[in-house]
């Protein structure tokens, strides 16, 4: 027996859109306000999410269940896999040592932390983004902040800040292929689209970071290095996306951006340095932060042995996330699971697409292609290069499943969440708000890309979810269908830093636990500031000239 999608149940937008908002807002407030601990607060957002299913929208307890359970499945794989293995390899290079010898090693590029921020948090937390995306650069990076002496918070919360222009073009390009792939957009116009507005973000989001950081005087400090690190990113981005493809953008740009800033600086370093590894006047967790040491030289070898372990990350990540592996690997092994009694029982109906159609709900075992089975590999090789036997490699692994349970839980909670809003069509119900604004629909439809990245956690997902209602109402609008869908993509960049999954990635790589409140209440101020920046720019690029110019009808 199949079930409708209403958006609308009580014939009234405002209370419908009231009370679709309510998972979200319980859970950001139990967060942010209240400092429940991650775990709880995203099962209550859930079981509010239930409530609000089941009684308003009218969706079949059953459903809505089997709705959750798939979510929570989705957490545990791609996701929650990611996290564990990521911190494994932390934990593995922390008690050999070789962590402490890498640390070492980039301080000796610089000891000034803005620069060791943009070098670290931007440049190669957007190769991550690029090879592998789903929370793998965010838990990279702040591992390795926090390991530097950044406090937590700074840790957190700033790599969840440089983690935003390289996401539209993460994992090999996959959220603007699944764009073109599901919702008919031609890929290279829209592709070239996204190139024609991230970059101008790329550009601003280090300096962005530094500010944040440390302020504004600190910032103009380092102004070359920053404006060295953005231009070299933006450049690469716009070119690659404009005439090459989606695919490798990030990465070519991330390796770019970092050659030139780590070049930059065997010629020039700031005249002050900047050693405080907490942030300027803001910084709540600063006593747990730890005070730069003088520079330690290691040997060739040492220094060979230490970064083997992220090298051999790096190679996996790559490969893992190219298109051809992993069709290889899900040949191999990949069985599915429609979920019974959800797959293809919800039809979607119109505004959201032109006509009636079934929401699938397959599940796809993909152990052996997914990206955190390649960080796992890579652990496991860096701990035979770091001289472990194959006895402690055991142990070590069952100890770092203890250390971060809560998090995958809730992990598996918040993708619960999220899924559920999903089938229920209730998230629908807030996008539709965005999209009845008329004339203002190139702001509000950059930021109903925002809110779709905020519950998701994936740009990915938003473009599934809102990429056909940006092209319908573009069209009714009279504006170009390719402006608005990479509108949604762009703008759903800057929601990754408040999205709960991405929050809880962040505290678990920093083992700053039960602090999610915390990192949300830092860094939603940055996600809606720099999402309305976004927003400006694409009504720009839909009324004004000469930015009307760039717009690929």
């Amino acid at each position: 027996m199949t079930w409708q999608q209403i958006y609308d149940p009580f014939g009234n937008m405002f209370i419908s859109t009231a009370l679709a908002a309510i998972p979200v807002v319980v859970m950001l407030a139990a967060l942010g306000m209240f400092h429940i601990k991650a775990h709880i607060a995203a099962g209550i957002g859930l079981f509010a999410a239930l409530l609000v299913a089941v009684f308003a929208y009218g969706m079949p307890a059953a459903m809505a269940g089997r709705a959750a359970m798939y979510g929570g499945f989705t957490g545990l794989l791609p996701i929650g896999w990611i996290v564990l293995n990521i911190i494994f390899l932390q934990q593995l290079a922390e008690k050999n040592g070789s962590f402490k010898i890498l640390q070492d090693s980039l301080s000796g590029i610089t000891t000034d932390r803005r620069l060791q921020l943009l070098l670290i948090a931007f440049c190669f937390g957007a190769f991550f983004e690029g090879a592998a995306g789903f929370g793998t650069p965010v838990a990279v990076t702040a591992g390795i902040l926090i390991g530097l002496g950044f406090s937590p918070l700074a840790a957190s919360g700033l790599s969840l800040i440089a983690n935003t222009a390289p996401v539209a073009f993460g994992a090999l390009g996959t959220p603007v292929i699944t764009l073109a792939k599901v919702h008919g957009y031609d890929l290279m116009q829209v592709t070239a689209m996204i190139g024609r507005q991230l970059p101008f973000f790329s550009l601003l989001v280090p300096f962005w970071l530094i500010w944040a950081f440390a302020g504004r005087r600190a910032m103009l400090e380092i102004w070359p290095a920053i404006l060295v690190t953005g231009l070299s990113f933006a450049i690469p981005q716009y070119l690659v996306s404009n005439f090459i493809g989606p695919e490798l953008v990030d990465i070519i740009a991330a390796i770019v951006s970092m050659g030139s800033l780590i070049l930059f600086l065997r010629y020039w370093q700031p005249k002050k340095l900047w050693t405080s590894p907490t942030m300027r006047g803001r910084d709540i967790s600063s006593h747990e932060a730890k005070e730069p040491t003088a520079i330690v030289r290691h040997s060739k070898a040492e220094l060979v042995r230490a970064w083997t372990p992220w090298a051999i990350l790096s190679i996996f990540v790559f490969v893992w996330g190219l298109p051809s592996f992993k069709a290889y690997l899900n040949g191999l092994f990949a069985p599915s699971f429609p979920i019974e009694g959800l797959h293809n029982l919800i039809m979607k109906g119109p505004p959201v697409v032109s006509t009636p159609r079934p929401e699938a709900a397959v599940y796809t075992l993909n152990l052996l292609s997914a990206t955190g089975t390649g960080i796992f590999l890579s652990a496991c090789a860096g701990a035979l290069v770091m001289k472990y036997r194959p006895i402690q490699i055991v142990k070590n692994y069952l100890s770092t499943f203890w250390l971060v349970r809560y998090s995958l839980l809730t992990i598996v909670l918040m993708l619960a969440l999220g899924t559920l809003t999903r089938y229920s069509g209730t998230d629908t119900t807030l996008g539709l708000a965005f999209a009845n604004t008329g004339v203002f629909y190139p702001f509000f439809g950059t930021l109903m890309g925002w809110l779709g990245v905020a519950m998701t956690g994936s740009d990915t997902a938003s473009n599934v979810l809102f990429g056909g209602m940006q092209k319908v109402a573009a069209e009714q609008l009279g504006l170009s269908p390719n402006l608005m869908g990479a509108a949604n993509s762009s703008g759903g960049v800057m929601g990754k830093m408040i999205d709960a999954q991405s929050i809880v990635v962040a505290s678990t790589a920093t083992r700053w636990f039960n602090h999610e409140g915390d990192i949300l209440r830092y860094v939603f101020f940055h996600s809606i500031a720099l999402a309305s920046l976004v927003g400006l720019y694409v009504t720009l690029q839909a009324y004004v000239w000469p930015f009307s110019m760039m717009v690929v009808r």
